[in-house]
């Protein structure tokens, strides 16, 4: 087990920036007032967009100081086992430090505003329109906190005795069939937690779960609302209550494993079907719908649900109903006539499958959107000099700087389920 430090940047030949005032405009026709205040405007609109950094352990890089972070940690001693000969100097320990390198990437995005943009109107106009790239700064900020977490290896499949993501079942006409958020599959991440020594944030335990899964959690008969544990006002923000240990932050913004289409045939986007039984093992598939070429060459390496099995496709050959076909990766056999086969990148029959992030403290490090990361750019008419030559657009946009980096997987669990909502989309 290791025991993560505080980290540091290091210091390289690549300057992050060279700009003025924190998060400032860099329209020189603007006042500092104005520049601060729609600066801070767009900070305070973004932030709570950024749930997944809640939970992280946060550093601000300030200009100049490079594009690389360092998180530093050192392993953890031994237990001392061996009995002290009296008189005699035990040999100590020697430290052993460890690091993780993570490099900070750049994010933006701006709106082109036309003359109509008046010197009378600009406090209400350039207000107004700050809204929606505040909104795109966090989210898209969130989101790559959200991406980077969500790939970690330490990953629960519902209640725990299911091997992969393609089994998850929903929709089942008995509850036992399907494999929702429930209190057990909290308390089973827990237990996982806790034999690997991770270290709460306080009290509790924290995870990020999406509202169609707390929806689920809800309905188990052992689930506490919130408002019976302590001050509401000690909660995160998002928070929904707490129970076996962990607290949950809802989000709509919390993973969601969904499969695309697998052609775009009119009601039958979502499935396709064998044409003939398949005895013995074979990669070829034949399909009774018709494929288009470009249709054959989207499904080329995706991974498919065949009778419950997941199988990658090596090629796929257009052709009328009847004569188009798959070849696989690897054979198959036992294959029903008129089996469906369902897109494989999320649960059983292509369903949406949900990831509920569990963390215990430092599990993951991200950069602090504070000091320098996230800056609001308002560009005026005229600005763009040769591009601009009639004064005729003004912009309004945002640029960041980002990074997020798991730390330690043993103190994280990814907990995998389907849910009795479906088909929210991908995201």
């Amino acid at each position: 087990m290791e025991t993560l430090f505080k980290f540091k940047p290091i210091v390289v030949n690549l300057r992050l920036f060279d700009v003025g005032p924190l998060n400032a405009s860099t329209d020189g026709d603007l006042s500092d007032e104005f520049k601060t205040y729609y600066s801070k405007y767009l900070l305070t609109k973004a932030k709570p967009k950024l749930v997944h950094d809640q939970l992280a352990q946060t550093v601000n890089i300030p200009g100049g100081s490079g594009k690389i972070v360092e998180f530093r940690r050192i392993a953890a001693f031994p237990k001392a086992l061996t009995p002290i000969t009296e008189g005699v100097t035990p040999n100590g320990e020697t430290l052993s430090v460890s690091h993780i390198d993570a490099t900070v990437l750049q994010f933006g995005s701006y709106t082109v505003l036309t003359d109509v943009l008046e010197l009378t109107a600009l406090d209400n106009l350039l207000l107004a329109t700050t809204n929606n790239p505040a909104a795109q700064a966090g989210e898209t900020l969130d989101t790559v906190t959200r991406e980077v977490i969500n790939a970690g290896e330490a990953v629960q499949y519902a209640r725990g005795d299911l091997a992969a993501r393609h089994l998850l079942t929903g929709g089942e006409v008995s509850d036992a069939d399907n494999d929702y958020m429930s209190v057990q599959v909290i308390k089973r991440a827990v237990r996982t937690l806790k034999v690997n020594n991770t270290p709460k944030d306080g009290e509790f335990f924290a995870s990020i779960i999406h509202m169609d899964a707390v929806n689920d959690l809800m309905n188990d008969e052992s689930w506490l609302d919130a408002m019976k544990y302590g001050n509401p006002d000690n909660l995160f923000k998002g928070e929904v209550g707490r129970i076996a240990g962990v607290r949950f932050i809802e989000t709509s913004e919390a993973k969601v494993f969904h499969a695309e289409d697998l052609v775009t045939i009119t009601n039958l986007a979502r499935n396709l079907t064998v044409k003939t039984a398949i005895t013995t093992g074979t990669v070829t598939v034949a399909l009774e719908e018709a494929i288009s070429t470009a249709e054959a060459t989207a499904l080329t390496n995706r991974y498919l649900i065949i009778e419950g099995e997941l199988v990658q496709v090596h090629a796929a050959t257009a052709g009328v109903a009847g004569s188009a076909t798959l070849t696989l990766e690897a054979n198959i056999a036992n294959v029903a006539e008129h089996a469906v086969i369902y897109p494989g990148e999320a649960g059983a029959a292509g369903r949406d499958v949900y990831s509920t992030l569990i963390c215990g403290k430092d599990a993951y490090g991200v950069t602090s959107i504070d000091g320098g990361a996230l800056r609001h750019i308002f560009m005026p008419k005229g600005s763009g000099g040769t591009s601009d030559p009639l004064r005729q657009r003004s912009t309004v946009g945002w640029i960041a700087s980002k990074t997020a980096i798991i730390l330690q997987e043993l103190y994280m669990v990814r907990v995998e389920t389907a849910t009795s909502f479906n088909d929210i989309g991908a995201n």
